[in-house]
């Protein structure tokens, strides 16, 4: 940098001092004024230190409650990786780059109890610091899993020092008197010794990620419950079963009586609606209420945890869900007392610290389970599904529909791009089919998700945004979005070929009064006014085209035999269509805006 004016008072000084020195001394002053001179200069050119900022968190926009990472609102294009993944960094190192090639914006990564406190009170952070800095070097955020007392029911991931002391940190025993290799939520030692342990984790993140913010939020355990009975059945557990449930839990059920889970209401009612009592008198003796006592012990318990966590960092917790099979019969057959849509509002009494309760879905009725899950306004993620066609429907979906802020498949490490890997293949999850390589779908749909970003969340905030999930027995969809009512239809109901994908779906944008983004798969959309005026919407302009940086670059106008859906003119008339619309191919998803107008 050279001097400027705002030197010239120094020069000045400078100069009046060296006229008035004595020759042999004027070298001294020389170099004292440049060495002053390079400080100055170079104190103007420092960059003022980036302000604090927040730590990610959860914030209430409009008509739904997003993630804030950074300052701004945050959408995660996710992957969990398998359980064993992260217990050694040189076998991860790989899947880091492959993860970012397939458009992921975060990684969902365990973090177990026995490899980070292998001695009580002594802590290994170094797995962590590994995932800390690879995830920075491939522009990753993280979600942290922690592996603590419970994962799918067991506790194979606590602490050994806790597993081999079973007088210490006591076991569930089923109603035979065996025990089972379950920590009970009822120990206090057990839940002081695991949130020490999540407590310490949480500093740790604190102290090295604070400023950058990797990591954006934390599942607390794994779909927890009891597997294999009802509930704890050991001596200390059957007595409090036989003492009277809490006043804490009796009075939050009474504030929120009205809003209750009509499951748990109908429970209450049948038994009497009784405000006080045993778990049996207030509950019944059956099944039914083994789950909801469970629930709200595994509650408290983690809830507890969690908020040991956050007094030494506040960042946002979701539990999972193991959810309901159709083959389950009774509790136990899943993980009884976990966070099932049932036992929800145990979970919000018990565990007010956890911000989100999340469903992992494998079953076919996607849509179906999420709105047994999702409440309006409220913080809502899929930590766990499908990838593949399948997923890249649940992603666009929910994402659309609900507001969420993610979408996460399990074993994503399955898909990421493999050298010498075909174009298909199954996953190591059971026998879902997913796509490998650059060609998978759900990296193709997160390349379109991570484009459009800005736009989702900013309509998300004023609902102005929809998503749809069609399948060979639900074929067709209304959307009310703005002006218009926007029909959609599967492509196979109009003849198309049999190997078509079994699910199709889209997301639907209203940008202004006559103006939708849509972007989808293997559909067609029609536009019905629902408005005053005019009864039939014709497609003013259609542009194929995509957002670079937030800004809207079309390809091609889309016209003709592109938007022509229907030559049976008059019937489509009658029924308020001009018969075009938008298509969208198979080999999706691809996006299209339209701007219409209306005529007689």
């Amino acid at each position: 940098m050279g001097l400027t004016w705002s030197h010239a008072p120094t020069l000045e000084v400078f100069w009046s001092s060296l006229n008035s020195t004595p020759m042999k001394n004027r070298s001294s002053l020389v170099l004292a004024f440049l060495i002053g001179l390079a400080i100055s200069v170079g104190g103007a050119q420092a960059p003022a230190p980036a302000p604090a900022t927040e730590p990610p968190h959860l914030e209430k926009r409009g008509a739904v409650t997003q993630l804030i990472v950074d300052g701004k609102p945050f959408l995660a294009l996710a992957g969990e990786l398998h359980n064993s993944t992260t217990s050694n960094l040189n076998y991860l190192e790989p899947i880091w780059g492959r993860l970012a090639a397939e458009h992921l914006n975060t990684v969902l990564a365990p973090v177990s109890w026995e490899l980070i406190e292998p001695q009580e009170g002594k802590y290994d952070f170094t797995l962590v610091d590994g995932m800390l800095t690879e995830a920075r070097r491939n522009n990753l955020r993280l979600v942290l899993l922690w592996m603590g007392s419970w994962k799918n029911g067991t506790s194979r991931y606590a602490a050994d020092w806790v597993k081999t002391n079973q007088e210490r940190y006591p076991r569930v025993q089923n109603q035979d008197g065996k025990t089972l290799e379950i920590l009970t939520p009822l120990s206090t030692a057990t839940r002081d010794a695991d949130a020490r342990a999540y407590a310490a984790l949480m500093k740790h993140v604190r102290e090295t990620d604070s400023t950058r913010h990797t990591v954006i939020m934390i599942q607390m355990q794994n779909e927890v419950g009891v597997l294999g009975d009802t509930r704890d059945h050991s001596a200390a557990a059957n007595a409090v079963f036989g003492a009277a449930v809490p006043a804490e839990l009796m009075t939050y059920l009474n504030q929120h009586k009205e809003a209750l889970r009509p499951e748990l209401r109908e429970a209450w009612n049948a038994a009497g609606g009784k405000t006080s009592g045993t778990w049996a008198e207030i509950f019944g003796a059956n099944p039914e209420t083994d789950k909801i006592f469970m629930a709200w012990n595994y509650a408290r318990y983690m809830g507890y945890v969690t908020a040991a966590g956050k007094s030494e960092y506040p960042i946002p917790v979701f539990v999972n869900t193991w959810i309901v099979q159709p083959q389950d019969k009774i509790p136990g057959d899943y993980p009884s007392g976990g966070p099932v849509a049932e036992v929800h509002d145990l979970w919000r009494a018990g565990a007010p610290a956890i911000d989100i309760l999340c469903p992992d879905v494998y079953l076919p009725d996607f849509p179906g389970i999420v709105a047994e899950y999702a409440r309006a306004g409220e913080p809502f993620f899929i930590p766990e599904s499908r990838a593949g066609l399948g997923g890249a429907a649940n992603a666009f979906y929910v994402i659309g529909q609900y507001g969420a802020i993610g979408y996460s498949p399990f074993g994503i490490e399955d898909t990421a791009t493999w050298p010498g890997n075909s174009s298909e293949g199954i996953s190591s999850f059971g026998s879902a089919s997913v796509g490998y390589g650059s060609g998978d779908p759900l990296a193709k749909a997160y390349a379109v998700l991570r484009d459009l970003s800005p736009l989702i969340l900013s309509h998300q905030a004023d609902k102005t945004i929809a998503g749809v999930w069609l399948n060979a027995s639900q074929t067709t969809q209304k959307v009310v979005l703005g002006n218009y009512t926007l029909n959609f239809e599967s492509r196979r109901t109009r003849g198309a070929p049999a190997n078509v994908p079994s699910v199709s779906y889209a997301l639907a944008i209203c940008l202004g009064p006559d103006e939708y983004l849509v972007a989808g798969t293997d559909i067609e959309v029609t536009f019905t006014p629902n408005t005053p005026g005019p009864a039939t919407a014709g497609l003013l302009s259609v542009e194929e085209g995509q957002y670079v940086d937030g800004t809207w670059v079309p390809g091609r106008r889309l016209n003709g035999d592109e938007v022509q859906l229907r030559y049976d003119l008059s019937a489509a008339a009658a029924e308020g269509q001009s018969g075009a619309g938008l298509r969208f191919s198979a080999n999706g998803p691809t996006v299209q805006r339209v701007k219409l107008y209306r005529y007689r």
